[in-house]
């Protein structure tokens, strides 16, 4: 495959392509921090350091989601607004939900 088509199966297929070893790092230290909780509840630890560990297994989360938005809006609604029409104006939209639910959270 040469790179020109190696460049439009990336654009074919939803996702993340440039930071997914990033995201998915990222992911498996999170799931350590869930094993952690997990264990400290077990344990019967002080309710006060679980809810520690929450908080920042929850900001781990929550910078996870920023950082895939962020490529979201840099490469995938880029490109729609790049070629124009309907699919901009799609992405545009896509995104503004994707944005309310991460302010909800």
């Amino acid at each position: 495959m040469d790179q020109q088509e190696q460049a439009e199966a990336e654009q074919a297929s939803p996702g993340c392509h440039e930071g997914k070893d990033v995201v998915l790092k990222r992911l498996r230290r999170i799931e350590g921090q869930v094993r952690g909780l997990q264990r400290l509840v077990e344990e019967d630890q002080y309710c006060i350091d679980v809810l520690t560990q929450v908080t920042a297994t929850t900001k781990a989360l929550q910078s996870v989601a920023m950082q895939l938005l962020e490529d979201h809006l840099g490469h995938c609604v880029q490109d729609a607004i790049t070629a124009g029409g309907d699919e901009a104006r799609d992405k545009a939209e896509e995104a503004t939900r994707a944005i309310a639910r991460l302010l909800r959270t």
